[in-house]
């Protein structure tokens, strides 16, 4: 569903050299599968989903979804792209201040020129939030913010969904609410689900963890597997 070939992002530093981002020979996700990625801070790990989604560009390499190779697309082509088949859960929710759970939910919808209040109820119930509909985010918890976010990333029924640390300003309480929403969903409808994390106890309950480190991207479980050969 997703693969990642010979991607490649650096920047230019002050002093004209390139500073190395990302490079990542061959990656992929499957239709339905569950990842995390891990790593320390600074490593990329935000960059890589922004690629993803098509927010920012490589420098170079392919990003194949659905067989659509994205960063080929125009600006307006990719932002279509994105609204139709990738749902994206922000750290910081960027939810709209002056509109209602329900409203934040169905604006995401119309941006891929959809218009279905009953799906948009629909994922709001399921999140917990039936009797929120039309609360304010200024009237809602963080944690209830964050379920909104989740309900608008899955309301376009996309392929995948991008979790940028969807529990780092999510009280205790609430990390598990929000942990189990976003993989019961995901699971239910058969999305792809890749989530980003500094949560070991988000972590370990995912069979597939792969590591962000030194501008690579490694399946942390293959590691072990090399590891355990070593050993032999």
């Amino acid at each position: 569903m997703l693969e990642l070939k010979n991607l490649k992002k650096s920047y230019q530093e002050p002093s004209g050299e390139e500073l190395p981002i990302l490079d990542v020979p061959h990656w992929s996700v499957d239709a339905g599968e569950q990842v995390v990625v891990i790593g320390p801070s600074g490593c990329g790990k935000t960059t890589l989903l922004h690629i993803i989604a098509g927010i920012l560009r490589p420098t170079s390499g392919q990003v194949l979804i659905d067989g659509w190779n994205t960063p080929l697309l125009t600006e307006s082509e990719r932002d279509q792209f994105r609204a139709r088949r990738i749902g994206y859960v922000f750290q910081t929710f960027n939810l709209l201040p002056g509109f209602t759970a329900l409203e934040n939910v169905q604006l995401g919808m119309a941006f891929a020129g959809r218009h279905d209040k009953k799906r948009a109820v629909d994922l709001l119930e399921r999140v917990g939030l039936g009797k929120r509909l039309h609360h304010k985010p200024s009237q809602m918890s963080v944690g209830e913010q964050q379920r909104v976010s989740v309900a608008r990333a899955l309301a376009n029924n996309p392929k995948l969904v991008l979790a940028d640390e969807p529990t780092a300003n999510v009280d205790v309480g609430n990390q598990q609410i929000v942990v189990d929403m976003l993989r019961n969903t995901c699971r239910d409808e058969n999305v792809a689900l890749i989530l980003v994390t500094h949560s070991p106890a988000v972590a370990e309950q995912f069979s597939r963890v792969d590591l962000l480190t030194d501008v690579n991207l490694v399946a942390k479980r293959k590691l072990a597997e090399q590891d355990a050969s070593r050993a032999e």
